[in-house]
């Protein structure tokens, strides 16, 4: 079985998505404050957060103010991927998810910044799409059925 992934449409102080694949038995994770794109012309800046544990990976709900993410998370698209190649600075994958298809690398970049900033891109194939529009996925009606819990990962 491939492993999986997840991308959670977080919305915080600022609305966010968290892009997280299962890796060596945890969820490395991403934020991507614009969300990610199916046009390989869009490179996405993605923010390296701490992992997570995989049991992260089916959350959504309400983060109580006072906790660490307080605010609405949602899944926006999961599914498996593998891995194509894995360097120091770059890994390439493919996702199979509902919304996200097809070939994507991560690129770490070096030098200013706090060290953990990345872009995702995504990679011309048949399933790039140069007129992609991200679309949020949570209504008024979605937010009315969410608890509010405390995420499986909460540490404060």
């Amino acid at each position: 079985m491939n492993p999986r992934f997840v991308v959670h449409e977080h919305h915080a102080t600022h609305l966010h998505y968290d892009f997280r694949l299962e890796i060596n038995g945890v969820l490395r994770s991403w934020a991507i404050p614009k969300g990610p794109s199916m046009n390989p012309a869009e490179k996405r800046l993605a923010i390296q957060v701490e992992d997570h544990p995989l049991v992260y990976i089916d959350f959504e709900g309400i983060i109580p103010q006072g906790h660490y993410g307080a605010g609405t998370v949602v899944i926006w698209d999961s599914g498996s991927f593998t891995i194509i190649d894995e360097q120091n600075n770059r890994l390439s994958f493919s996702l199979n998810g509902k919304k996200l298809k097809g070939n994507f690398t991560l690129v770490h970049l070096k030098g200013g910044g706090k060290g953990n900033e990345w872009l995702l891109i995504k990679q011309k194939d048949t399933f790039a799409r140069q007129d992609w529009n991200l679309k949020t996925i949570l209504t008024p009606q979605k937010k009315s059925r969410l608890k509010e819990r405390i995420p499986p990962c909460q540490t404060s």
